[in-house]
């Protein structure tokens, strides 16, 4: 069951303080009573891999 809520101003702009420069991550709503009562946001921080040649075997 969905219906159309109308969210404020206010609340629209901490959304969108909460979505810029997030390049990877989650920004988490949490509704209670049909009300935004919570912003969470995780960042996550993503390295590029080097490729390193395969480990030497050692010999006993």
């Amino acid at each position: 069951m969905s219906q159309t809520v109308e969210v404020a101003d206010e609340w629209l702009k901490r959304i969108k303080e909460q979505l810029a420069g997030v390049q990877y991550g989650i920004v988490q709503i949490t509704v209670h009573n049909s009300q935004i009562v919570q912003i969470d946001r995780t960042e996550r921080s993503r390295f590029d891999t080097v490729k390193s040649p395969s480990p030497v075997k050692r010999q006993r």
